[in-house]
């Protein structure tokens, strides 16, 4: 056993034969040679060091680890570069559990090769070598750190789809979780889950995703014929009864009956249609059409899908928004007010063009700070040059006719030309009222896509099963109601003032703040659990094909913007 003399003098030595660029690996031997406090474990400091240094483990499913290389550095530098996940030779038991973990991936809507969940084995039986040792233990780690961000802040990011979502406050210190709460867990499930939304909706689309897991192995149906264009009555004899029926029992929108031979009852089958279409946004007639049947021949495992999807998009939110006031959620056309989870009332909305990417609708979490009653429409200078220059060039006082007037960079009106309008010279704005476009009031929350909550002088489109209609902002049902449920703590508003302010004439553009900002989330969700019950909706604007599209490529994903998105108008 060494003398405190000679470890002494081993450290010196140490410390004069290294050169300073290798200060990690000069703390860990010196350590050793010390025989400092907590250094037991033999270390495995060359081999640990091959396998993280470069940002690239080759024998990983996405070898490209180097967007959480320093913190997996920094986990093993903390530690001494001993082992982790394996003792004399054999995988520690949190080691099982998290190669468990990652078999199960789909029970958390992941995939499980994203962390080599086939290659476990065969690292195990390679366990009796050093560098089998420090390989298990280095991709052990970075699968460990992977899965953790994924359940914790989600495996892609918004801002790489241009959406108004901040996740950087999300970010886990991976060290410190990886040495305090994951190599040492006493239960990884319930560890895991942890680090997973709390939130109702997030654990019901995990619920839900867990059924329809369950569903897909019972799922063997053929897709049912093509109507064509035609939209018929059940009892006009399609001839595809019990193969409809089969597959409305399966996803439960009909009562399973003992008697699987008789035909099934007309008017049972047309009600279990009518759930089914009540459930996946169509119009609720109980008759077949082409969009019935798509919507029907759906795989179970691409419902799994679009479940995965939303609760990939419920990670990105932060605390605050996991519970937001206002949920607006995009594919349903509905607005949804809460507190906590208690949903208080919901309404219709309308949001952008499907058909023109420029109107999409972006998924925004931000804060509603203040209302406008009786607000001007400030027209973005390509519609104004789109839609009022040719009218403006044919007539000179269309604008005074239709209640536009034109104004300089501080808002003051000014007379202007068709070309000066077309150029971007001058503004133009629609005046308050009636006939603005934005209603009699819109309800704010600044972000940098322009859009904004309002009224419109459009009522009828609210009666429509599908409300994809405006130019990036949101249409709202029932604006009044809105208004007054914001303005509730004010007690300088109530319902019959909120009338006034929006009838009153002589009110132009009234701002009034609220009592204090509130969560709002545009949210983009296929997959809903309202009620106790999974609903399905149509991708929209192909956000979900571009976020499964990413993650097809595997691991790093991109964390900037890879398209851009410019400002809704209406």
């Amino acid at each position: 056993m060494m003398t405190f003399r000679t470890r002494l003098l081993v450290t010196a030595a140490i410390f004069t034969v290294l050169p300073l660029s290798g200060c990690k690996k000069t703390k860990q031997m010196a350590a050793q040679a010390t025989g400092a406090v907590g250094v037991t474990a033999p270390t495995y400091t060359d081999e640990l060091h091959g396998a993280i240094d470069p940002g690239h483990l080759q024998l990983l499913h996405s070898p490209d680890f180097s967007d959480i290389q320093p913190a997996i550095a920094s986990f093993y530098d903390n530690r001494q570069f001993t082992l982790a996940w394996s003792k004399d030779g054999k995988p520690t038991k949190q080691a099982n559990a998290m190669m468990e973990a990652f078999s199960n991936a789909r029970q958390r809507g992941l995939e499980p090769e994203d962390y080599d969940a086939g290659q476990w084995h065969q690292r195990v039986s390679d366990l009796g070598t050093d560098q089998g040792k420090a390989n298990f233990d280095a991709a052990m780690s970075i699968s460990a750190a992977r899965f953790l961000n994924a359940i914790h802040m989600g495996r892609t990011n918004p801002q790489a789809f241009s959406f108004g979502i901040n996740t950087d406050g999300k970010k886990l210190d991976l060290p410190t979780v990886l040495e305090s709460q994951i190599v040492n867990a006493s239960d990884m499930d319930t560890t895991l889950t942890a680090f997973e939304p709390s939130n109702a909706q997030y654990k019901a689309l995990k619920d839900s995703l867990h059924h329809y897991l369950d569903l897909a192995a019972q799922d063997h149906s053929d897709p049912l014929p093509d109507p064509g264009t035609s939209s018929f009555a059940l009892s006009t004899g399609y001839p595809a009864l019990q193969p409809l029926a089969q597959k409305l029992k399966i996803v439960g929108d009909m009562q399973a009956s003992s008697d699987t031979g008789a035909q099934p009852d007309i008017n049972a089958l047309t009600e279990a249609l009518k759930h089914f279409q009540h459930r996946h946004g169509i119009q609720e007639d109980g008759k077949l059409n082409a969009t019935t049947v798509t919507a029907l021949n759906i795989p179970i495992t691409a419902r799994i899908q679009q479940i995965a999807d939303s609760m990939e998009r419920w990670r990105w939110m932060n605390d605050e928004f996991q519970r937001p006031s206002i949920l607006v959620n995009l594919p349903e056309f509905v607005l949804r007010t809460f507190n906590g989870d208690d949903e208080e009332f919901r309404m219709n909305v309308v949001d952008g063009q499907s058909s023109l990417e420029e109107h999409h609708t972006p998924m925004i979490a931000d804060r509603m700070k203040y209302l406008v009653f009786r607000p001007y429409w400030n027209l973005p200078v390509d519609i104004a040059k789109k839609d009022l220059v040719p009218h403006m060039e044919k007539n000179p006082g269309y604008l005074a006719e239709h209640h536009y007037e034109t104004v300089n960079n501080k808002g003051e009106p000014e007379e202007a030309s068709a070309e000066r309008v077309a150029h971007g010279n001058v503004l133009v704005r629609q005046l308050p009222g009636i006939t603005n476009s934005l209603g009699l009031v819109k309800f704010m929350f600044p972000n940098k896509f322009n859009v904004y909550l309002h009224d419109t002088n459009s009522h009828s489109l609210f009666s429509r099963v599908r409300r994809d209609y405006s130019h990036g902002c949101v249409r709202v049902q029932d604006p009044p109601k809105l208004a007054d449920w914001l303005l509730r703590d004010n007690s300088q508003w109530d319902p019959e003032k909120i009338k006034d302010a929006m009838n009153d004439e002589s009110i132009t553009n009234k701002n009034v703040s609220l009592p204090k900002p509130i969560p709002i989330v545009l949210f983009y969700g296929t997959a809903y659990v309202d009620g106790g019950e999974i609903h399905f909706f149509q991708d929209l604007y192909g956000y979900d094909k571009s976020m499964e599209d990413m993650l097809k490529k595997g691991a790093p994903y991109p964390q900037k913007p890879v398209m851009q998105r410019g400002e809704a108008s209406v």
